[in-house]
């Protein structure tokens, strides 16, 4: 039976951290699913890193359909979670039905996945991160340490169940490592 991956977004997702997991799941014959707080096309934005600029500038990018409301999803039924980054984060986490959701994945140890500001998402289950080893996007760290979680400075890395990436450019490694726990 193939394994099933659930993608947590909402609009404003960093596109290659959306577009990449999502499409390297579906290489590898896993049923993947997009989740967002409706049924909707997605609009996901650029992120890249410029000379000029102190942080990462933004421009619009893909439409993207979510499958699936946060409020219709069984965790039950899925194996794993990946929870990618940009703006979508920061507005999805406060979904109520999101928790309950993000939380399955740590009550069971299914694998998850969170890059760049998708840490923000995790810190909706708090009391799974205490003591925890988590890498993002550096300006999430202090949401990270928040948590009690222990923050890292390399741009992947592996606790556990727990995949952390901290930008698009470590999707490869971030990719290889979640699919690892996920065989």
């Amino acid at each position: 039976m193939s394994k099933k991956v659930l993608i947590v977004t909402g609009d404003a997702v960093e596109a290659l951290e959306v577009f990449y997991p999502y499409y390297r799941c579906l290489e590898e014959g896993y049923e993947t699913v997009i989740a967002a707080p409706s049924v909707k096309t997605l609009h996901t934005v650029c992120h890249d890193f410029e000379a000029h600029s102190e942080t990462y500038t933004e421009k619009p990018a893909y439409q993207l359909p979510a499958h699936v409301a946060f409020s219709d999803i069984n965790p039950e039924a899925f194996d794993a979670l990946i929870i990618p980054g940009g703006r979508a984060p920061e507005h999805i986490r406060l979904n109520e039905h999101l928790k309950p959701i993000v939380a399955h994945f740590f009550e069971t140890n299914k694998p998850v996945a969170a890059i760049c500001h998708g840490s923000q998402v995790l810190t909706i289950v708090r009391e799974h991160l205490a003591g925890r080893e988590i890498t993002a996007y550096q300006a999430c760290r202090p949401d990270v340490e928040a948590c009690g979680a222990i923050y890292q400075t390399e741009t992947l890395h592996v606790d556990g169940n727990l995949v952390s990436g901290h930008a698009w450019p470590d999707l490869p490694g971030f990719m290889r490592e979640f699919l690892h726990l996920l065989k």
